[in-house]
């Protein structure tokens, strides 16, 4: 076939597709701006595809007779206008995945917060019930990747809105949005409904065969779902009203409805706590029930599921206090979803690199149940200027062990020490889990 393409970044997903892309015959170069990470680089030099590192070479990548886009690529970069200028088609790599999948099936969720736990619940769902299941996306391993090493007929995906910017064709069997909430702005010209759009692309492909699961509480979603011309059936989820089908939750007992069967189950038998944990097992409930899984596989899988590194991880009691990494919580809403399920006195690490936030969604929980906030990062002065009349106490570090240290001694028996940063890493961490793991290390070491 020898069609060109081009790849821009050599992350997961980068590399990712450059594999498939070389398996079914395309002519490959891959093209990172930055230094690549050592094992993606021995990869490329293992399966001889062509790369460049720490520079774009405009001459080469306009050749391309199709680019495959990085989810982390802005459109505003330099490289990205003069490829829109030359009119090449640019796609990202879950739409390469899709396209060479054959006739796998697809459940595919994206959301503003929860997406990675519902997307993990899922997966363990399928699992559970014997499925012949891939867990990809967001989470581990690129669809494309997996596609080209391992093919499975069924993919679990977690698909981010920038991802959703450059699908065509993909189609998800299954497609889950959680919520809307502000989140990203920067990369939508601060425009909201931007944003909003991008996630609604989930559905654009889907027929009348397929699904569409919802949450009919979050007002952003509900607001808007009017505006598309959704093919696929609609399964709402609400903790608010009765739905049928979909799945909502009354008086302590979730119902689930997606055919003629109604399946019912208490709350208080998730493994998963906290109010926006119920609306993700709702979720992948309903996700599970469309897949025809047996009610019996759907409840023993909610009631055993284990809960994820970085998200309201459980780290450790140490002298009553209790430590909890949700390093994961790298915009404002998961802060304030993670706040929302603390029922005593919180000390609170929060900081990082901050993507046009506004910290005063969150003062009334602050309000109510924070003693004192740790930041953690280079830049604090807006968390200081937010925080500094409501909370009594506020310090600045600049190591996750001296975080840990300080909230220490700040804390007495029954307080809770969160690392909930509402903000990214990349000042003092490589990455959220880099930031979580040396959390957890120095809670260990206390």
């Amino acid at each position: 076939m020898g069609k060109r393409v081009v790849i821009l970044g050599a992350g997961e997903s980068g590399v990712g597709a450059a594999l498939l892309a070389k398996r079914k015959g395309y002519e490959v170069f891959v093209s990172d701006g930055s230094s690549l990470k050592e094992n993606y680089r021995n990869e490329l030099l293992q399966e001889r595809i062509a790369f460049e590192e720490n520079t774009h070479s405009l001459d080469r990548i306009l050749q391309a007779d199709e680019v495959i886009k990085s989810p982390g690529i802005p459109e505003t970069a330099a490289v990205m206008k003069a490829i829109r200028a030359q009119g090449i088609p640019v796609i990202s790599e879950v739409e390469l995945a899709y396209r060479h999948m054959g006739d796998s099936r697809i459940v595919a969720i994206t959301g503003s917060n929860g997406k990675t736990t519902t997307t993990s619940l899922v997966y363990q769902l399928c699992r559970n019930a014997g499925l012949d299941v891939a867990l990809v996306g967001n989470i581990g391993y690129s669809f494309a990747r997996q596609v080209a090493e391992d093919p499975h007929a069924l993919y679990v995906v977690e698909i981010s809105s920038f991802q959703l910017d450059d699908i065509d064709r993909f189609r998800p069997h299954v497609a889950i949005l959680t919520n809307i909430t502000e989140d990203h702005l920067d990369r939508y010209g601060y425009v909201f409904l931007n944003y909003i759009n991008s996630k609604f692309r989930i559905t654009q492909n889907q027929g009348p065969d397929d699904y569409f699961i919802y949450c009919a509480d979050d007002e952003v979603t509900q607001r808007h779902i009017k505006n598309f011309s959704i093919q696929s059936n609609q399964l709402p989820i609400s903790m608010k009203r009765e739905v049928s089908p979909g799945a909502f939750i009354k008086d302590g007992d979730m119902y689930v409805r997606t055919g003629n069967e109604v399946m019912t189950m208490s709350v208080f038998d998730f493994a998963l706590k906290g109010k926006h944990n119920q609306y993700n097992t709702m979720a992948a409930c309903v996700a599970a029930a469309t897949l025809d899984i047996r009610k019996e596989k759907i409840r023993d899988a909610v009631q055993h599921f284990e809960q994820l590194e970085h998200r309201m991880e459980y780290v450790l009691t140490v002298r009553g206090v209790v430590f909890i990494n949700d390093s994961k919580a790298t915009n404002i809403n998961s802060t304030w979803y993670a706040l929302e399920s603390m029922t005593g006195p919180t000390v609170l690490i929060l900081g990082g690199v901050d993507k046009g936030n506004d910290y005063s969604l969150l003062a009334e929980g602050v309000r109510e149940k924070v003693k004192a906030i740790i930041c953690l990062g280079k830049d604090t002065r807006k968390i200081h200027e937010a925080f500094e009349a409501i909370v009594p106490v506020m310090v600045d570090v600049q190591s996750a062990e001296e975080a840990v240290q300080t909230a220490f001694q700040i804390a007495t028996k029954g307080d809770t020490v969160l690392l909930s940063p509402a903000c990214a890493s990349f000042d003092l961490f490589k990455n959220y889990e880099d930031r979580g793991q040396q959390f957890k290390k120095a809670v260990k070491e206390l």
